[in-house]
């Protein structure tokens, strides 16, 4: 197999378009550049965080999750791919579950923060809750996305809440407008 980014710049996308696949072209403001860019912002939140956790079993399984992000943005790319099935979703659901059963139950919402590798997972949740919008919003414009890869963004958000609550050293709750100190 030759290189596939043998030459870095093209020129070809100077205009304000840029190609989708070797016969696509469209503008750089299309809502479907905008969901790949999303998704790029995602990954490089979640390569962030993992430079954070130098290793072990979370930064292992947001690995995994990089890679399924790259499968998704290339369902944007390919028409008729499905990569992403009902298994990759319920894989999340039982990282949920097992990350989610060693925290105390949440009395309150929390502010985003609670150290570097916490606060990295909270800006990570809301690129994701943006990504996510986005693709539906492609979906709502075009059609035929992946109805498994949606539902993959709202499970990884999901998880990246609950990852950014076991990597926390403390928790701050809400206090919330109006409530009493």
């Amino acid at each position: 197999m030759g290189h596939r980014l043998s030459k870095i710049y093209t020129r070809t996308g100077d205009g304000g378009d840029t190609g989708i696949d070797a016969r696509r072209r469209c503008r750089k403001h299309d809502p479907r550049i905008h969901a790949f860019g999303d998704l790029d912002e995602l990954n490089a939140a979640l390569g962030v965080l993992r430079a954070e956790l130098a290793g072990g079993e979370i930064s292992g399984l947001l690995h995994d999750v990089q890679q399924r992000l790259f499968d998704t943005g290339a369902e944007l790319c390919v028409q008729d791919l499905r990569s992403t099935g009902a298994e990759h979703a319920a894989a999340l659901e039982k990282a949920i579950d097992r990350h989610n059963r060693e925290l105390p139950p949440l009395k309150e919402f929390i502010l985003p923060g609670g150290g570097r590798a916490a606060a990295a997972c909270h800006l990570a949740r809301a690129v994701c809750r943006r990504a996510e919008r986005s693709l539906w919003a492609l979906q709502d414009a075009e059609g035929d996305l992946n109805q498994e890869s949606l539902k993959y963004l709202n499970r990884l958000s999901d998880l990246l809440f609950v990852l950014a609550r076991r990597l926390a050293d403390t928790e701050t709750e809400w206090r919330g407008t109006g409530r009493r100190r």
